[in-house]
């Protein structure tokens, strides 16, 4: 079996048609897709008919001078503005809607999928890339699906239609408009690409800005140590001159654009009123003909402006939808078989390595384990012991399938655990590793995570049990008590007690500890270990071991060494037959 190694592409620019795979998400709302479809028409039907009720209203009721005709004017047009106003306002309420429905069930889609991915994934793939993902790809198609689509559209048919309308106004007038259009798009749009490229820098910056800051914050303890508050603040300093600079440049940007905009726009629409007012006065077209050319006129521009700038957002969400589609094809290397056993009862914990072979897909020229085979029986503990890199975490994360050797079998109960559902199978392993993880919520939650469907009083049970019940009731608000971003208010040992704790309210078949009591006091120690040797009776036991306490308990040691079997027998008879043994228990089993 071989791992891939997953790349992450950038893609900050694709393909339009990938927009389509959309659609998937889309269909499930296609009743508020209709309806922002018919409301998009109404507005844009309405503002192309503001142009020909202003026209009525200069004609027959200012030029004519006819007060009731004005009055009907002034009607339609205002009829015409209040449709406009609801249209517009049912386009938004509608497509903000379906813009909020399609980005929740992709964004679950996508977490559901980072969850599912096997662990070897996560070795080769940077979070950073995942959590740019799940928020940076997913907003920029939240203001696509959200706006950007339904501006584009409107804008689309805005230009169309205003043209068509030009041309019925006055086909002369409007050949003086063609001409002038490129002279005010062309340098209206190059200095927003200019602006949008400053504006994506600033906020560069201030990623920067933040990362820098993150990683400060979570140092925060080394950096009071070491007194490097002096040296982090002109760092940070100098981040901030730069992220400055940028947005200066930016708004110069900016100001320059608004006053160029300003002056072309403006000068094009003088310059056609001028055009304008001499086909008036030579009689060619009316005051009202003018009036509606004008309006249609300004409305084109503004649409091919607005769609000039929405392409760009476009292409970016087009290639963020490349890059969630990818993520959402990826397929785990470790997955359920097609007809997993199920255990109809809990298994006795009989555990077999025959010939296995492993290497991490980020190493795999460099095997972790080579050719191992063992067997533990049930209930019977076994240690597990040797120089840092022998492999032993690894026979954890292949017990607990993070991974699938490339040879050999692992089987539980006789059974081969890659015919097993890997929930189906950790669902009878409680683990406890040397650096526990804490979640940033009370404790309650930190150990009812061991079993989700435990009660308050099996957790306090726990906790009694893992000795950890005394310093949570001295918390601020006992079982109640915030722990901080990653446990960051508990001691070491008082982490590793709430971790104990879980896994012993998940009642496992099958208990892996890797040096479960290494971050402890010898008196919290001793409370522990025999807190676990109560644990552990009816139980299958493997201890990654560092001390001879752990060590003399152990019904058989498995000595490794670069991957491979050392050794493996009793205390007693390793001192004898394993001269490996023997150096480590001189070296890390000295008695204190």
């Amino acid at each position: 079996m071989t791992y891939p190694t997953q790349q992450n592409e950038e893609l900050p620019k694709g393909r339009l048609s990938s927009l389509r795979y959309l659609w998937r998400y889309l269909r499930p709302y296609r009743r508020g897709v209709m309806g922002a479809t018919l409301a998009l028409l109404i507005t844009s039907s309405g503002v192309l008919g503001i142009g020909a009720a202003l026209k009525y209203l200069v004609d027959e009721g200012i030029a004519k001078g006819n007060p009731e005709l004005l009055g009907t004017g002034y009607v339609i047009l205002l009829g015409v503005v209040l449709v406009l106003a609801a249209a517009t306002y049912a386009r938004y309420l509608f497509v903000s809607w379906v813009g909020e429905r399609v980005v929740a069930d992709i964004r679950r889609d996508i977490f559901a999928k980072i969850l599912a991915m096997h662990t070897g994934y996560f070795e080769t793939t940077r979070t950073g890339d995942l959590l740019s993902r799940l928020t940076t790809d997913t907003t920029l198609l939240q203001n696509v699906v959200g706006s950007s689509i339904s501006i584009f559209l409107r804008n689309s048919l805005l230009f169309f239609g205003g043209v068509v309308m030009l041309l019925i106004t006055s086909r002369a007038l409007t050949e003086y408009v063609l001409l002038m259009l490129p002279v005010v798009i062309i340098p209206v749009i190059f200095l927003g690409r200019r602006v949008r490229k400053l504006s994506r820098a600033t906020q560069d910056k201030v990623g920067d800005l933040t990362s820098h800051a993150e990683e400060t914050i979570g140092a925060i303890r080394t950096i009071h140590a070491m007194a490097l508050e002096a040296y982090e603040e002109q760092r940070f300093g100098a981040l901030v001159g730069e992220t400055m600079k940028t947005a200066l440049r930016r708004i110069r940007t900016r100001a320059l654009l608004t006053a160029i905009a300003i002056t072309l726009i403006f000068g094009a629409i003088i310059t056609v009123l001028y055009i304008g007012g001499q086909y008036v006065v030579q009689g060619k077209i009316t005051p009202g003909d003018l009036s509606a050319f004008i309006f249609y006129a300004v409305v084109v521009a503004g649409a091919l402006g607005a769609v000039s700038e929405i392409i760009g957002e476009l292409q970016r969400a087009a290639g963020a939808t490349e890059r969630l589609m990818e993520m959402m094809q990826l397929t785990p290397i470790v997955t359920a078989p097609k007809d997993p056993h199920i255990f109809k009862k809990p298994p006795e914990g009989r555990i077999a390595f025959e010939h296995v072979t492993f290497a991490y897909p980020s190493r795999l020229d460099a095997p972790a384990l080579s050719n191992v085979s063992f067997r533990i029986e049930p209930g019977e503990m076994l240690a597990i012991v040797g120089p840092s890199g022998a492999g032993k975490t690894t026979i954890f994360q292949l017990l607990l399938r993070f991974y699938d050797p490339q040879f050999g079998i692992i089987r539980a109960d006789g059974i081969d655990i890659r015919h097993l559902h890997p929930r189906h199978w950790r669902g009878f392993i409680g683990t406890v590793p040397q650096d526990p993880i804490i979640f940033s919520t009370n404790v309650w939650e930190n150990i009812r995570c061991g079993a989700p469907h435990a009660t308050d009083d099996a957790i306090r049970a726990a906790a009694a049990t893992a000795s950890a019940l005394e310093f949570i009731e001295t918390l601020p608000e006992g079982f109640d008590t915030y722990l901080g971003e990653k446990g960051v208010r508990l001691s070491g040992g008082q982490r590793q007690r709430l971790a104990i704790a879980r896994a012993i309210l998940r009642n496992p078949r099958l208990l892996l500890l890797d040096e479960a009591t290494s971050a402890l006091d010898s008196e919290n120690e001793a409370a522990i270990q025999k807190a676990l040797a109560e644990v552990m009776v009816g139980r299958t036991s493997m201890v990654i071991a560092h001390r001879l306490a752990t060590v003399l308990k152990a019904d058989r040691i498995l000595v490794l060494n670069a991957g491979k079997i050392e050794a493996l027998g009793t205390h007693s008879a390793l001192l004898d037959t394993s001269p490996l043994y023997r150096r480590l228990a001189e070296l890390q089993f000295a008695k204190r």
